[in-house]
């Protein structure tokens, strides 16, 4: 018998009980993976809750499962969604795709004319994002609010972010733009057309942006 399915919805005040596992969870998985995130806390997962700006699944028996949630920049002009995190034992069974498109959804309704951007490191996001319609963009056309830099300041490559003056670094930036957009349809597509390109694109970025500060270490290093 298939268990139930899993209650994904507008994250309430007594899901703040799940802040410090969520928070956890996020520093865990940003270890393994040996990539860069904002640290968020407990207390800041709480705000997102109490503004009703977040999306959490849960079993039907109440085990959590995910979250994410929104935040907005340069007077909601722009809005990220952010902080996507899946419990381990509920990975690659299509979770974070549908924690996804509830945020997206939440976004829209909140912020209809807001662009929607996010950062990211890895292709399955990517591929999740391209089925909403978000497209592959410069730095450049991210938000310029100081605020939304500055929660780069705890990721492990906000050196190499700075050292590109913010107009690079190892995430892939992506943006949905409600006033000029392709339609999901499209970006799929192209996303599916160009996957593995994408994919040695990221690997040669990865080893181009870390090279240098490597080789600083090795020089500085104490024999």
């Amino acid at each position: 018998m298939n268990p139930p399915p899993l209650i994904i919805r507008l994250a309430v005040s007594d899901d703040k009980k799940y802040a410090l596992q969520i928070t956890e969870e996020m520093a865990t998985s940003a270890q393994a993976r040996g990539t860069g995130i904002a640290k968020r806390t407990p207390e800041y997962i709480e705000t997102k809750i109490d503004e009703g700006k977040a999306v959490i699944a849960l079993t039907p028996a109440g085990e959590w499962v995910g979250f994410c949630y929104i935040e907005t920049w340069s007077h909601g002009e722009y809005v990220a969604n952010s902080g996507l995190i899946v419990a381990p034992a509920f990975r690659k069974g299509g979770v974070a795709k549908a924690i996804k498109r509830k945020i997206f959804e939440l976004s829209r309704e909140r912020y209809p004319n807001a662009k929607i951007f996010g950062l990211t490191t890895g292709l399955a996001v990517m591929k999740i994002n391209s089925e909403l319609g978000y497209e592959p963009v410069t730095y450049s056309e991210l938000t310029p609010d100081e605020a939304f830099w500055a929660g780069c300041k705890s990721c492990v490559n906000y050196d190499i972010l700075m050292s590109k003056d913010r107009t690079n670094c190892m995430c892939t930036a992506m943006l949905y733009d409600p006033a000029d957009h392709y339609e999901p349809e499209e970006t799929k597509h192209f996303f599916e057309e160009n996957k593995t390109g994408l994919e040695r694109l990221l690997r040669f970025k990865q080893w181009k942006l870390l090279r240098p500060l490597l080789k600083n270490l090795k020089q500085t290093r104490p024999i």
